[in-house]
């Protein structure tokens, strides 16, 4: 019994000590700021949504991005829109995956960690490294991608995927084959001749 009683309260312990260091760490990430996942926030909504954005989508945005003290790094607010092509990489992946499942005239306001910003090296000289961004958006326009357009999308990088090997194989069965293929040595050439006079 007594052996029982010493193995539990050494597992109370150990649990003790474990939801201590996570409240701990829980306080630390809230005292530095870090934000460790993405977050969308809805600022204005249009009374109908019927389309949503979606991978493939174009739209047009525009954007202000700050550091999380405030400071601006970048806006279009005076240059034409941003043309964003979801899937294609075009911007930061923190604010791709943000423009997924918004619709034409919506307002969001993202904040991005680190790791799906700019990462630890950050964009000098105007981000720092392992730097939170603050992303607010509104969508100007939403064009979806026609059926032809998604098939192409879809289908042709496996197509490239398929044809690049198959072209590599051909190549190298032609070039064995051709250096495998015995010429005619001249002394066989020279008998031919001798059979024809």
């Amino acid at each position: 019994m007594g052996a029982l009683f010493q193995k539990f309260t050494m597992e109370t312990r150990v649990f003790l000590l474990l939801v201590a260091a996570f409240t701990c760490g829980v306080a630390q990430v809230e005292e530095n700021g870090a934000v460790e996942e993405l977050q969308v926030e809805t600022l204005v909504k249009p009374e109908t949504c019927s389309v949503i954005s979606r991978m493939g989508d174009t739209l047009q945005i525009h954007y202000t991005g700050k550091l999380m003290d405030g400071k601006v790094i970048d806006s279009s607010l005076s240059r034409d829109p941003l043309v964003v092509e979801l899937g294609k990489r075009t911007v930061i992946q923190g604010l791709e995956q943000s423009l997924v499942g918004v619709c034409e005239g919506q307002k969001i306001k993202a904040t991005i960690p680190s790791h799906l910003a700019y990462g630890k090296k950050g964009y000098p000289p105007t981000i720092p490294g392992d730097a939170a961004l603050e992303f607010e958006v509104e969508v100007i326009s939403l064009s979806q991608q026609t059926p032809w357009q998604k098939m192409v999308n879809d289908v042709f990088p496996l197509l490239c995927l398929a044809l690049v090997p198959t072209l590599l194989g051909l190549v190298g069965l032609y070039l064995y084959k051709k250096a495998n293929s015995q010429k005619p040595s001249k002394k066989k050439a020279k008998d031919k001749k001798s059979k024809k006079k």
